[in-house]
């Protein structure tokens, strides 16, 4: 099948039809904290409860199936963060091909072993996505491997899109869609059939601020490539977005809203907290875009786009995340170093119903240890207001409490 003939309407149900032998049904969630947030009917496709973790299997396994026998028999190789590699690799172990996935040498381990896991060779290389692409490129020459890009490829495109023909199936009257934004290729598949299918639809991409690299081309009226890239959501951390995919999201895409890594790190702990879903630091991109949406009113469905982080990330994120939502603070007081001071302002915090879930007492903080000892407090809070009300009694108590950003 020629790409001149995907993204099309007849394209996309082919494509929905393929996809149903790898993808699991990811029903529409709704989430009563997100619409009271926002002023929307705000509902979630998880697509983080996929069998690899992500959408991306889609466009794999649909892109693998419009493969020549000859293409098949070469073996496939591509570049990806993690999702991607997965999506490849599961979907070239169910077609019975040999699989080589190239990640940049920052993919956490969940993702590099999981892809292994599927039967694919897995080369660590580079510190982003653009490096890794340019060596599985140089492979994919040097053994005559066949190339599948993770975005920038108008029959990965079509698949990914599947999610639009899902979504609308489901929600025939939604206003508003949310999709995340790396290379582009979700989001051109998504704009594109929901703009085939009801015209009236907004499609809102969601990119990283520090990785922003579709709002810059579509200002620029081309593609263009950033100096560099930085963020927390790896899955997105690109610097070029896709060529060929590009003109459908000039065409197709309403608005691109940019996200801080601040805002995807509490996010985190909107989705576990009230939706007890584990959702990666990219598929938290929509969830966080819903608190800047301009519309009331309206029935907004923001897609997850994975959910696949590694142990260690997921401790940094909530630790970071309490620290923001100042449900987790740290303190420092100065005390005498004299029987009796460390109970009485453990008793002004209890006072105020604080959790003390760490101590440091530093005795060399000053050379006249009878002046002064600084105590170190990391205090568990409500929120805000609790942790004001605790430093307001602190104060009161005839401390001079300071707050101080440490690990806990």
């Amino acid at each position: 099948m020629k790409e001149m003939q995907m993204l099309t309407l007849e394209a996309f149900e082919q494509a929905a039809e393929a996809v149903r032998e790898v993808t699991l049904e990811t029903k529409l969630v709704y989430s009563e904290y997100l619409s009271e947030l926002s002023g929307n009917r705000v509902y979630l496709k998880p697509e983080n409860m996929q069998f690899t973790g992500a959408y991306k299997l889609r466009g794999a396994y649909y892109k693998t199936s419009c493969l020549s026998e000859e293409e098949r028999a070469r073996g496939v190789i591509t570049a990806s963060a993690g999702n991607h590699a997965q999506g490849v690799a599961y979907a070239a172990k169910k077609k019975g091909m040999k699989a080589t996935i190239v990640m940049p040498t920052t993919t956490p381990l969940i993702k590099v072993n999981r892809t292994r896991g599927f039967g694919a060779e897995v080369v660590l290389y580079g510190d982003v996505y653009d490096e890794a692409c340019e060596k599985a490129l140089q492979l994919a020459e040097e053994h005559g491997y066949t190339f599948i890009h993770p975005f920038d490829d108008l029959a990965v495109a079509t698949g990914q899109g599947t999610i639009a023909m899902e979504i609308i199936k489901e929600l025939p009257l939604v206003d508003v869609i949310l999709v995340p934004i790396g290379g582009g290729g979700l989001a051109a598949g998504v704009s594109t059939l929901a703009r085939l299918l009801n015209p009236k639809i907004r499609v809102i991409g969601v990119e990283p601020e520090g990785a922003a690299c579709m709002k810059a081309s579509l200002e620029a009226g081309s593609v263009v490539t950033l100096p560099s890239v930085d963020t927390i959501a790896d899955g997105t951390a690109v610097k070029r977005p896709g060529e060929k995919i590009f003109p459908y999201i000039r065409e197709n895409i309403d608005e691109i809203i940019t996200v801080k890594d601040e805002e995807l790190i509490v996010s985190f702990l909107d989705m576990v907290e009230n939706h007890k879903m584990i959702v990666e630091n990219s598929g938290l991109l929509t969830v966080a875009a819903v608190k800047q949406l301009k519309e009331k009113g309206k029935k907004v469905v923001a897609i997850l786009s994975g959910g696949n982080m590694d142990v260690i990330t997921m401790s940094s994120v909530v630790q970071q995340g309490l620290i923001f939502r100042d449900r987790i603070f740290t303190v420092s007081v100065l005390l005498p170093d004299k029987p009796g001071e460390l109970q009485r302002v453990a008793g002004v915090i209890a006072e105020q119903n604080g959790n003390v879930i760490k101590l440091e007492h530093n005795q060399f903080v000053t050379t006249n240890r009878k002046s002064a000892v600084e105590l170190r407090i990391t205090i568990e809070a409500f929120g805000t207001e609790h942790k004001e009300k605790m430093l307001e009694a602190l104060e009161q108590g005839g401390y001079k409490p300071r707050v101080v950003r440490t690990a806990i």
